[in-house]
């Protein structure tokens, strides 16, 4: 079963940040990663009771996100093996836990484009062959659009650049054969991107492409984003699912990095580390893209909970504190957005909440829209003017004010099935994915 995810973020930028995008969702929670949609564009006051669905297509197994820009719709999926082959049953997804019911056919994972207008497959390439552990198969990373080309990476670690209009390769990388980066998939303790795949989306900024690799002297890879070629490597870090991002921190860019061992701050230009966090838990389960307000990065996970990371200068260099820590407010894996001075998100016992980024406090907290099961509650937040969009795990779309004061809903409406998606937005329309299908809904109309 697929399991889709004012004031804006401070000092966020990127090159996916220009104004040729304003309207665009070129990458995964949008073009600046931070879940906002980008101002001037309509946005509906309520849901519709019954959302117009404009178009819907047919897809299988995987994480993975889609994204829209350049009138195309591009995602990647799981295609099936045409020749009969018996299905393999899914391992348990820790150890010690039941082994999942369900079984997989073989298969491979593809990227797809299609007419964003009327959902018609324009190309479909093959990416990958197939990872299988506990919570299924297919792809688990976003892909990226930026200028014409298409940049997609694979569960195993095969990262693809493509011509958006056809499909065809211009350049790849393979982070096993490239970089040494060690795959081992659903085994013994194995921790992080190694144990269920590549699920971080890179990250472009200017010219440069990054990527979280985790080989040794090469966790974090910066490519040229038209050629491939290396520009430079930095860390050993084992890397987790929570994809790089850029920020500004304590008056200068950053590349920052939620790897399975910490949190980390590089020169843009050459990769060297300014600082670091250590962050170590068991299976390096650190899935949360940094946000920044103001120069206080703020990332989570499951065992130690929300944390707060100032970042300041020293001397010519930089340090990070952790300056706040709260266990009871952690976010598994759904990542949060911020508005103001406070985030918005999913927090313990499947409670959407609002957390005081100063102090890392719950402002308040609303039980009753998520799974019951916590470790797999999850709500992708999209912010739209004075108002977030929730689309929850039980594929409701819920409409609620940003405010720290209470929480205020404002509609909600089912709309599709179990989902860990995180929706792209344009144009008045959200394109909604579940394990079965992936829907173009009006929710202007």
């Amino acid at each position: 079963m697929m399991k889709c995810r004012t004031v804006a973020i401070v000092g966020l930028v990127g090159a996916l940040a220009s104004s040729s995008f304003s309207a665009d969702w070129p990458g995964w929670r949008g073009a600046n990663r931070d879940g906002h949609v980008a101002d001037g564009v309509p946005v509906p006051e309520k849901i519709p009771a019954t959302p117009t669905v404009v178009w819907r297509i047919p897809t299988a197994d995987g994480f993975a996100s889609p994204v829209v820009a350049e009138g195309k719709v591009v995602l990647t999926d799981f295609l099936a093996d045409k020749e009969t082959a018996p299905a393999t049953p899914l391992p348990a997804p820790v150890p010690g836990a039941k082994p999942a019911k369900k079984k997989v056919p073989p298969g491979r994972e593809i990227v797809r484009a299609l007419n964003a207008a009327d959902g018609k497959e324009i190309w479909s390439v093959d990416l990958d062959s197939q990872h299988i552990d506990g919570f299924g198969t297919g792809p688990r990373c976003t892909p990226l659009i930026v200028a014409g080309k298409v940049y997609a990476q694979s569960t195993k670690g095969e990262l693809k650049c493509l011509n958006l209009a056809d499909g065809k390769t211009i350049w790849h990388k393979n982070y096993i054969t490239d970089f040494g980066q060690k795959y081992m998939g659903e085994k013994g303790d194995a921790a992080g991107a190694a144990r269920h795949g590549n699920a971080g989306s890179p990250w472009i900024d200017g010219d440069h492409l990054i990527a979280i690799v985790g080989a040794e002297g090469a966790a974090v890879v910066c490519m040229n984003k038209d050629t491939g070629d290396v520009i430079w490597k930095s860390q050993s870090d084992m890397v987790a699912y929570a994809p790089p991002i850029t920020l500004q921190l304590a008056g200068a860019k950053q590349v920052v990095v939620f790897s399975a061992v910490g949190l980390i701050g590089l020169n843009p230009a050459d990769g060297k580390l300014l600082w670091r966090v250590d962050v170590k838990t068991k299976f390096g389960r650190h899935v949360t893209v940094p946000i920044a307000i103001g120069d206080t990065v703020i990332v989570s996970s499951h065992m130690v909970g929300l944390l707060g990371v100032k970042v300041s200068k020293e001397g010519d260099g930089y340090k990070a504190e952790q300056i706040w820590a709260n266990k009871e407010a952690a976010i598994n894996f759904a990542s949060p957005v911020a508005f103001g001075d406070h985030i918005y998100g999913v927090g313990t016992a499947s409670k959407l909440i609002c957390i005081d980024a100063a102090k890392g406090e719950v402002a308040w907290d609303k039980p009753g829209y998520l799974l019951a099961d916590a470790s797999h509650a999850h709500a992708s937040m999209l912010v739209l003017g004075k108002n977030i969009l929730a689309l929850t795990d039980l594929g409701e779309l819920v409409l609620f004010a940003a405010d720290s004061k209470d929480f205020k809903e404002i509609s909600r409406v089912k709309i599709c099935g179990t989902t860990w998606c995180n929706p792209p937005y344009v144009d008045g329309r959200l394109f909604v994915r579940d394990g079965k299908e992936l829907q173009c809904i009006d929710l202007l109309k």
